[in-house]
């Protein structure tokens, strides 16, 4: 039994093959229609949630599965104290494979532990959020058409974000890769991320403060919120909220064929006159991130359709 609980729990030709199967879904979705039915998939929310919890559902209901779940900590027993652990052995005997959020770093390691299903770690805590990475890569490699080779520029809160520490984890595998990190100083990447993963492994990258520097050479900018859920201090959260701001003026330094990801939800660190720009992908990233979850299910489920 295979869990996703880090984007490095595929290899590398896994997740070719998974990112195949996305596309393939995409282009032929009645093939996939009854994969799954009569199997279930438990959505356990610990955090909110609305795009990770809705695409999984949708994720399940476009294979013909069905779904139960929480959406919040308050709806479940762990409002009256109840582990991690004992909820997914409950949860194993009601349903086929399990996707958990948590704030909690490790929660979705501790489930996977307990578990006789498959466990999905939707997100814990700053921590991991592999599905999204997966969604980002799929999005990157349908549009872009490669994986490697590419400058990518990551800005905003690259401190908490999850996403964004998931993401430089997955890239890093491919050749020819370069970061540029984008963001204040109380908002840098953390020391792991830097020392453990890209000097570790020769990765060449720079640390900028200001966005219009880093525009003009990328191939993607990945853009994030600065989360206030991760602050301590409502005035250091009030005052990082508005650092950088994507506008129409910015991206006329651009390049022309530069995308813009967002893992949403967005706050206003991209203006909505943003959203017209053809490079702007981040609601098509959203829609690719049903897409790689179908994959990612039909693949922890093992149910091939020919």
């Amino acid at each position: 039994m295979k869990h996703l609980l880090n984007p490095l729990d595929f290899t590398v030709e896994e997740l070719d093959s998974l990112l195949k199967l996305a596309g393939d879904i995409k282009d032929n979705p009645q093939k996939y229609a009854h994969a799954c039915d009569g199997k279930k998939l438990a959505t356990c929310f610990y955090e909110p949630s609305t795009r990770t919890r809705l695409s999984f559902e949708a994720a399940m209901l476009n294979l013909g599965g069905s779904v139960l779940g929480f959406s919040s900590a308050d709806s479940s027993s762990a409002a009256k104290g109840e582990s991690v652990a004992d909820t997914i052995r409950v949860i194993s005997c009601y349903a086929d494979i399990c996707a958990i959020r948590h704030p909690k770093e490790g929660a979705a390691l501790v489930a996977s532990s307990h578990s006789t299903i498959p466990v999905i770690n939707a997100g814990d805590g700053g921590h991991q959020h592999p599905t999204q990475t997966l969604t980002d890569l799929l999005t990157i490699y349908s549009l872009k058409k490669r994986l490697g080779n590419l400058k990518v520029g990551f800005c905003g809160d690259l401190k908490f974000g999850r996403t964004v520490h998931s993401l430089i984890n997955a890239l890093i595998r491919y050749p020819g890769m370069e970061f540029v990190l984008i963001s204040p100083e109380e908002l840098r990447i953390p020391g792991y991320i830097r020392e453990d993963v890209l000097d570790a492994h020769n990765i060449p990258y720079k640390e900028v403060e200001r966005l219009e520097d880093a525009l003009p050479s990328l191939d993607i900018l990945y853009m994030t919120r600065v989360q206030r859920e991760r602050f301590f201090n409502e005035e250091d959260y009030i005052r990082m909220k508005d650092y950088y701001i994507l506008d129409k003026e910015k991206m006329q330094a651009a390049p022309k064929d530069m995308l813009v990801l967002h893992p949403l939800p967005r706050v206003n660190e991209i203006s909505v006159e943003v959203d017209s720009d053809p490079r702007a992908v981040y609601f098509e990233q959203a829609q690719y991130g049903v897409y790689v979850r179908m994959a990612l299910i039909l693949t922890l489920l093992g149910i091939h359709v020919d």
